[in-house]
């Protein structure tokens, strides 16, 4: 038994390490609680009450994909237009098609001589599910019509084949992601392939961005490049023109380039 004394020297302790701040008892050797809870969910298994379920088994995280390596494959397996139109709308992996109201395809003659790539729709495209549409899409006409072109045209050599580069509306009036462009680019590329065209005009930063793989419309424009083998115009877009009409002197100058490039 211990004596009286003992007692309350061990309380005086107690009490002047509860002035000191302590409020916890620790013991010499720290405790990996961690492994005691591994311990305990071994020993002991988990009882369900009657008429429950037992829980889902947790969700396998897929494999790592390379989502661009996917589109190439869905576009050039499409034999033709009708089939390449079908695949590019049924690929899922780019989000901007869970945020868009309609697929936004392609227009025009398939054999036209000139295909004209926008950068993404806007509300009025979405909604309509058509390329270069309401204000926008009458300017274009316009600009298309001063130099022999129609979108509805049934003859090739006056035709324009008219499509965005990317199918699905981006939110906002920004620059689409990379990511989005580089999955939509293999089904731009298969559209230049199956149509052929003499020239190919893109039209705005992000078609610039992802054809000639630089933007800057405002120092590219007028200056022929090449995709595809074949020429390509950049241009201000119709969305851009207006915005700002006094750019509409320089996508006249531009317009006369194409016309004397498909001329000669």
């Amino acid at each position: 038994m211990e004596s009286s004394e003992t007692y309350w020297a061990e309380v005086a302790l107690l009490d002047w390490q509860v002035a000191l701040g302590a409020d916890e008892a620790i013991g010499d050797v720290p405790v990996d609680r961690y492994a005691l809870e591994a311990v305990a969910a071994k020993a002991a298994p988990v009882k369900l009450a009657p008429g429950t379920r037992p829980p889902p088994p947790p969700i396998p995280v897929p494999e790592k994909f390379d989502a661009v390596a996917l589109a190439r494959g869905a576009a050039e397996a499409a034999a033709d237009l009708a089939a390449l139109a079908a695949a590019h709308e049924g690929f899922e992996l780019c989000a901007l098609k869970r945020g868009a109201r309609n697929f936004v395809g392609a227009e025009g003659h398939m054999a036209a001589r000139v295909m004209v790539i926008g950068d993404a729709p806007g509300r009025a495209e979405d909604q309509a599910g058509r390329p270069f549409v309401g204000p926008q899409g009458a300017l274009l006409d316009r600009m298309l019509g001063a130099i022999g072109l129609d979108r509805t045209s049934e003859a090739a050599a006056q035709a324009a084949y008219v499509m965005h580069v990317m199918p699905w509306r981006t939110a906002g009036a920004g620059m689409p992601l990379a990511d989005d462009l580089a999955m939509m680019l293999p089904f731009v590329q298969r559209h230049i392939a199956l149509v052929q065209p003499d020239v190919v005009v893109c039209m705005g930063n992000a078609a610039c961005q992802a054809l000639l793989g630089r933007a800057g419309i405002t120092r590219m424009r007028g200056q022929w490049a090449e995709v595809m083998g074949r020429p390509a115009l950049p241009m201000f877009s119709p969305d851009m023109l207006l915005g700002q009409p006094a750019a509409k002197r320089e996508a006249w100058a531009d317009l006369l380039a194409l016309r004397a490039r498909l001329r000669g």
